[in-house]
């Protein structure tokens, strides 16, 4: 939970407010969107998240589409526009507000349905997340149209029971096919909106009866797969409860499911409404945060208004940013391990199977064979470098590229390196190196000969002290086990390649062709491997271009783009 201005409650949403269906017969949801951020900025809220049902198959329809005069596929056009609207505000509003969009796509079966799908997500180009959410029966019956139409489904099932079980089956299905491609599932127990829950799924934890069982294999497939379970306020204005009931999330919070909270309005009166409820919810079913998504991406939000705290889940945040950025889309959503030392140490009580890192201010973010540990206090792997190359020079692009190029030619090998961008446009550099002193000589001569305008000093040291970091900066201390203390910066790379002469020329080589600036970098090594991790300036298409074509030398080339 956070307080913006000190008055309003705000919540991260993900089942956000719906944009509408433009000129199609039937609304459903806000067409006016920039006046909904207008909004949400009087309001100080730091961000906003808009969504869109999915166009369905003609057959998936409401009565009250129905009775239009015609074929009716809902927001066809509307959807199709909402990637280049959304991106637009984006582009508008962005000193402003941080604007996030997703999809709720509508299950519409396994065969054509799902295809369907598939076309629908590709669709949505850079969506922030997909929820995803039964609608329909397989009959073809909406289970959140009319009473008259949930009494139709209930007429051709026979039973309540029957007429929950299809339910449950039927997102049991939706759950199985489309793991790969969601990242929640939305409002659990949807069709209480006009049917009466039958009394086992309300006493799951010790009924035997088929219901439960079907209820509790459900969430454990939720959990299995890592996915997000809608906590979805719009029940409550609407008079069946919050979505899911409270015996529900309760055994979710036994399964450490994690919760995405929506208001999922469709009226922009109703836009972050009953936020004190959502919180009130969650902390009685025993829940202390919540997540919310960027680039598909979870991140961890207290429900706790503390300043201190914040500032930690924030760092937290960051850690899982990077390290998820590390790998594919699916990859992705698999939850990392955490660990938690000095300050840090009270994000233990939210990860119960968090490790200590003892006193070391620091938390760490592992998953598979990758990790990194991120903090405010950087350390230095030495207070000097025996012997080594410092640079003192202009902070332009290509600069780096000098020193590596010239070294490289005479075939010494840079170890270790730690580049850092001064306040004032010049760089410092100092670099440990493996190569004959005297070789090493001559290639600073050679630098000093050619480049004397790029460079106020350069040469060869001994006992060189590090450069000091900043202290008010957020930043990255190692990665897969190799200390590289380096502060983050809106754009990084994370390099991991053969560890011998000019393989990193290879990539500083081409950012400089590209113009790339790099200012701040610091490299490593572990055995016959090196680790680099660079802050760089430039054109985001560019950096991918030259990531995509640096050899087989390079097992990882990782581009980093924070808070987008």
């Amino acid at each position: 939970m956070e307080k913006t201005n000190g008055q309003n409650l705000f919540l991260w949403e993900t089942h956000g407010i719906h944009i509408g269906t433009g000129k199609d017969h039937v609304k459903h949801g806000i067409d006016d969107v920039e006046e909904v951020v207008k909004l949400a900025i009087k309001k100080k809220h730091p961000s906003i998240t808009f969504i869109i049902h999915t166009p369905r198959l003609t057959r998936y329809r409401y009565n009250s589409e129905r009775a239009t005069d015609i074929k009716f596929i809902r927001g066809d056009r509307a959807y199709s526009e909402y990637a280049g609207i959304i991106e637009t505000l984006k582009n508008k509003y962005e000193k402003t507000i941080k604007i996030k969009y997703g999809i709720e796509l509508e299950w519409l079966g396994s065969d054509l349905g799902l295809q369907w799908s598939r076309s629908k997500i590709f669709q949505a180009r850079n969506a922030d997340f997909v929820i995803g959410s039964v609608h329909f029966s397989h009959e073809g019956i909406p289970y959140d149209g009319s009473q008259a139409e949930a009494d139709e489904l209930l007429k051709v099932r026979g039973s309540i029971e029957k007429y929950w079980d299809g339910y449950f089956l039927e997102m049991m299905e939706m759950i199985e096919s489309t793991r790969d491609m969601i990242q929640v599932v939305g409002h659990f127990d949807l069709p209480k909106l006009y049917m009466p829950m039958p009394d086992p799924i309300l006493k799951i934890e010790t009924s035997n009866h088929f219901l439960a069982k079907r209820v509790r294999t459900l969430l454990e497939l939720i959990s299995e797969y890592n996915l997000a379970l809608d906590v979805n306020i719009s029940g409550y204005l609407k008079g069946c409860g919050i979505y899911p009931d409270q015996v529900i999330l309760k055994r979710a919070k036994q399964l450490n499911i994690p919760v995405a909270v929506g208001t999922d309005t469709h009226r922009p009166e109703d836009y972050s409404k009953n936020y004190d409820k959502a919180i009130e919810y969650l902390s009685d079913a025993g829940y202390k945060q919540y997540v919310c998504f960027s680039n598909n991406i979870p991140a961890k939000k207290p429900l706790i208004d503390d300043e201190a705290e914040n500032k930690k889940f924030d760092i937290l945040n960051l850690g899982i940013e990077v390290l998820n950025q590390r790998f594919n889309d699916i990859k992705r959503k698999v939850i990392p391990n955490f660990s938690f030392g000095g300050e840090f140490r009270s994000l233990m009580n939210n990860y119960p199977n968090s490790t200590s890192l003892g006193n070391y201010n620091a938390l760490r973010v592992r998953k598979g064979s990758k990790s990194l540990s991120i903090g405010t206090e950087p350390e230095i792997r030495n207070d000097f470098i025996e012997k080594g190359l410092y640079s003192h020079h202009l902070d332009k692009p290509g600069v780096l590229s000098i020193i590596f190029n010239t070294l490289a030619s005479e075939e010494i090998n840079v170890e270790t390196a730690l580049l850092n961008a001064n306040s004032d446009g010049t760089g410092t550099a100092v670099l440990e190196l493996n190569g004959d002193e005297n070789m090493i000589k001559e290639a600073v001569d050679f630098i000093k000969g050619t480049a004397d305008d790029k460079f106020l000093e350069v040469e060869y040291r001994e006992n060189i002290a590090a450069p000091k970091f900043n202290n008010d900066k957020i930043y990255l201390l190692e990665v897969d086990g190799v200390d590289l203390p380096i502060p983050t910066s809106p754009q990084m790379i994370i390099t991991e390649h053969n560890n011998s002469a000019g393989i990193l020329l290879i990539l500083l080589s081409g950012l400089a062709a590209y113009n790339i600036n790099v200012n701040e970098l610091q490299l490593g090594q572990r055995g016959n491997k090196g680790y680099a991790i660079l802050g760089v300036e430039g054109k985001e298409s560019d950096i991918k271009n030259v990531l995509n074509n640096l050899g087989p030398q390079y097992g990882e080339a990782t581009y980093i783009k924070l808070g987008s």
